[in-house]
């Protein structure tokens, strides 16, 4: 029987392929879902891949996943360097969640060196193009277990 991880994304992700593919790459969010659930049932998850442009959609989400999930992998976006709900919603809930982000955050610019969720969160990878949700779900596996 599969566990469910909920992968999370959140705003302008939904522009991936389009938007400034010399930082983020070609992929689609679509073909990062397709690749997460191939990756996924490798280590025996049913993958819930969602997006949304509203933080608090991501907060109710995050609620959902402390019922429906045994983790969450989540690149919130422009919401992780500004998101106190993020960072609370993240508190508290009691399965492990994991930050990602596809590019190095730390190598641009200063506005977002500095993550709200990354200290609510369990890890954060980032800097591995779409490889970094893969990586999470890894991750998530390893803890998880």
């Amino acid at each position: 029987m599969s566990k469910t991880v909920f992968v999370l994304n959140g705003p302008n992700l939904n522009m991936l392929g389009k938007r400034e593919p010399g930082i983020y790459g070609g992929k689609t969010l679509k073909d990062i879902e397709n690749d997460c659930v191939t990756a996924g049932s490798s280590h025996g998850f049913a993958i819930d891949f969602r997006q949304s442009n509203h933080e608090g959609m991501l907060v109710d989400w995050l609620h959902e996943a402390d019922e429906k999930a045994v983790g969450v992998a989540i690149n919130a976006g422009a919401y992780t360097h500004t998101s106190v709900a993020l960072h609370d919603a993240i508190r508290a809930i009691s399965v492990p969640v994991i930050e990602v982000h596809i590019s190095n955050v730390h190598a641009r610019e200063a506005f977002r060196h500095h993550s709200m969720i990354a200290p609510a969160c369990k890890g954060v990878i980032c800097g591995f193009g779409p490889t970094s949700y893969i990586l999470a779900l890894h991750a998530l596996k390893n803890i998880t277990d």
